[in-house]
C-alpha cells in the first residue's frame, strides 16, 4: 500500500508519496502567494491553497497506479483562520499566523478576560497569531462577513474538506485556536460564548490518526481515506521520533520552535510556553520564536550583502567560541515564547572599535541559540529531564550553528538521514490510521534514521553558560524602551 504526506506550508504546499515502510518514493511541490493588505498584515487565498494541492497531487500520482493509496495525512500552517458561509465557499482570505493586526483583541483577551481565565479555559493564553483574536477582529472590523459565517475553519482543515466534504479538525491543530479545552480534550463553552461562537460554526474534533472520511470518488483514489492530520509543528515532531514523554525536536526554519512532548498536560506559571495537545494522544510544550534561521538570512544578505552563509561562517574559529563580546536579540518580528511582546525588536549590543565582521555573525547564531534556551528553561522547571534533541530546518544544515547550540542547552543533537518534516508526519499518521501500525509512537520510533550526533563539550558549555546569564538581563533592561520605538 501506498501513503501521501501533504504539508501545507506558508510559501508553498508540499505532498510525498511514500511506500508502507516509510520510503519516498516520490514528490511534488507548489509554490502560492501571500498577500499583505496593510503593513503587518498577513492574508493567503485559500483557493491558492486547493489549486496548489490539487496540481501537485496529479503530478505526484502521474504513472501510480491509484488503487494502491491507502491514506492520506495533511499537515499544515496552525492558526490560520479560514470561514466558510452557509455554501461552503470562503468568504475572505484568511488571515495567517503571522498576522498583526489583532493587538486590540490579544489585549482585551489578556487584560478583561485575564490571562488566569484563560488559561484556565483553554491551558493558554492570548497570542497575536492565534485564531480567537482573528475572529474577535472580525467580528468588530467586518461585522457582514461575521454574520455570515456558518464554518470556521483551519489551513489543513480546509484542505481536508476538499478532499471528503467533512468539516473535521485534530486536537493538536485546534489546540492553537485558543478555542479549545486542551486538558480535557473539547471546545471550551466559555470562549466560544466571549468570541460569540457556537459549537455547529466549529467543525468536528478528531485524534489526529483517526480516520474522518473517505476521498471523494472526483479524485479516483478509490481505495482512499483521510485522516484528521495535524498542525505542522505536531506533524514534524511525529516525523522525527519526537513522541514520549521527555522527547525533544527543536527546528531553526525562517522561525524557531521548542517542541518537547509529554504523556501528561501541564502549564508553567505565566503561560511563557504553548500546552497543546500532541499527535499522539498526548500533549505537548512548546516555544514559539517568530525569528530564527531568518535572523541569519537578515543579516547576511540585507546588511552584508552575502548570499553564501557557509563561506561567512568559515571566518569564525572555534577558539572563538564562548568568548564573543558582541550580544544580539533575534527580536526582528517581536517575540511569541516566552516574553509574549509584540514591541521587541533585534538588538546588537556590545559593539566596540575593536568588533569585526564575524563577531557580528556569531552573535546572530548565538541570539538565536540563547532565545530557545530561554524556552528549553522552562519546559525543564516541569522536571522533564531533557538530555538530547532532534535538530532540523534550515539552521539545522550549518555544523557550527549545530555545535553552538549543542554546547548552549548542554545536551546532545541528533541530526536526522533525511528530513521530510510535517509531510512525514503526515504519512505516519496515515499508516496509523490504517493499522500499519499500532500507536503513533511505535510508527514515529520505527522510522526514525540518525546520520550525526553533535555532543557538546564540557568547557564550551561552561563558556555559554556564563554568556547567557549576561544574554537574559539584556531584553528586561530594554522592555520599556522597546514601548518608545512604537
Amino acid at each position: 500500500m501506498l501513503y501521501i504526506g501533504i504539508d501545507l506550508g506558508t510559501s508553498s504546499v508540499k505532498l510525498l508519496l511514500s511506500d508502507e515502510k516509510g520510503n519516498i518514493l516520490k514528490t511534488a511541490s507548489r509554490d502560492y502567494p501571500l498577500i499583505f493588505p496593510r503593513d503587518g498584515w498577513s492574508e493567503q487565498d485559500p483557493e491558492e491553497w486547493k489549486r496548489g494541492t490539487l496540481s501537485s497531487l496529479s503530478e505526484l500520482l502521474e504513472g501510480t497506479d491509484r488503487s494502491l493509496i491507502k491514506g492520506i495525512g495533511v499537515a499544515g500552517q496552525m492558526h490560520g483562520l479560514v470561514i466558510l458561509d452557509e455554501n461552503d465557499e470562503v468568504i475572505r482570505p484568511a488571515i495567517l499566523w503571522n498576522d498583526g493586526r489583532t493587538d486590540k483583541e490579544v489585549d482585551y483577551l489578556n487584560r478583561t478576560v485575564g490571562k488566569k481565565r484563560l488559561s484556565e479555559y483553554t491551558g493558554n493564553i492570548a497570542f497575536a497569531g492565534f485564531t480567537a483574536p482573528k475572529i474577535l477582529w472580525i467580528k468588530e472590523n467586518e461585522p457582514e462577513n461575521f454574520k455570515k459565517i456558518r464554518k470556521i475553519m483551519l489551513p489543513k482543515d480546509y484542505i481536508n474538506f476538499i478532499l471528503t466534504g467533512v468539516h473535521a479538525t485534530d486536537y493538536s491543530d485546534a489546540s492553537g485556536m485558543l478555542l479549545l479545552d486542551v486538558k480535557n480534550r473539547c471546545w471550551s463553552e466559555e470562549m466560544l460564548r466571549i468570541c460569540s461562537v457556537s459549537k455547529e460554526q466549529l467543525p468536528a474534533l478528531y485524534e489526529s490518526y483517526e480516520i474522518i472520511g473517505k476521498v471523494k470518488e472526483e479524485f479516483g483514489l478509490p481505495e482512499a481515506f483521510v485522516v484528521a492530520g495535524a498542525g505542522d509543528n505536531a506533524a514534524a515532531a511525529v516525523g522525527t521520533g519526537t513522541v514520549g514523554n521527555g522527547k525533544c525536536n527543536i527546528s531553526i526554519g525562517t522561525s524557531g520552535t521548542v517542541f518537547i512532548s509529554s504523556d501528561s498536560f501541564s502549564v508553567d506559571e505565566f503561560n511563557s510556553l504553548h500546552s497543546f495537545c500532541h499527535a499522539d494522544g498526548k500533549y505537548h510544550l512548546m516555544g514559539c520564536m517568530l525569528s530564527a534561521a531568518s535572523c541569519n538570512k537578515w543579516f547576511s544578505e540585507e546588511i552584508l550583502k552575502e548570499t553564501d552563509f557557509s563561506a561567512l561562517q568559515k571566518e569564525i574559529s572555534d577558539e572563538g567560541l564562548g568568548k564573543n563580546t558582541v550580544f544580539f536579540l533575534p527580536y526582528l518580528m517581536g517575540e511569541r515564547s516566552p516574553i509574549n511582546d509584540t514591541d521587541a525588536r533585534g538588538v546588537f549590543i556590545g559593539l566596540s572599535l575593536d568588533t569585526k565582521r564575524e563577531d557580528m555573525v556569531l552573535s546572530v547564531l548565538e541570539g538565536v541559540a540563547f532565545a530557545i534556551r530561554d524556552s528549553f528553561e522552562i519546559a525543564k522547571s516541569f522536571g522533564l529531564c531533557i538530555k538530547e534533541s532532534c535538530l532540523v530546518g534550515g539552521g539545522a544544515k550549518s555544523p557550527l550553528w549545530r555545535k553552538i547550540i549543542a554546547n548552549v542547552l548542554g545536551i546532545r543533537l541528533n541530526i536526522l538521514k533525511t528530513e521530510q518534516g510535517p509531510g512525514m508526519g503526515g504519512v505516519i499518521l496515515a499508516m496509523v490510521g490504517a493499522g500499519e501500525y499500532e500507536s503513533v509512537k511505535e510508527a514515529s520510533c520505527e522510522m526514525l534514521t540518525i546520520s550525526e550526533t553533535v555532543t557538546p563539550e564540557k568547557e564550551l558549555t561552561a563558556l555559554y553558560e556564563e554568556r547567557y546569564i549576561k544574554y537574559k538581563e539584556i531584553y528586561p533592561a530594554l522592555k520599556n524602551v522597546f514601548k518608545t520605538l512604537r
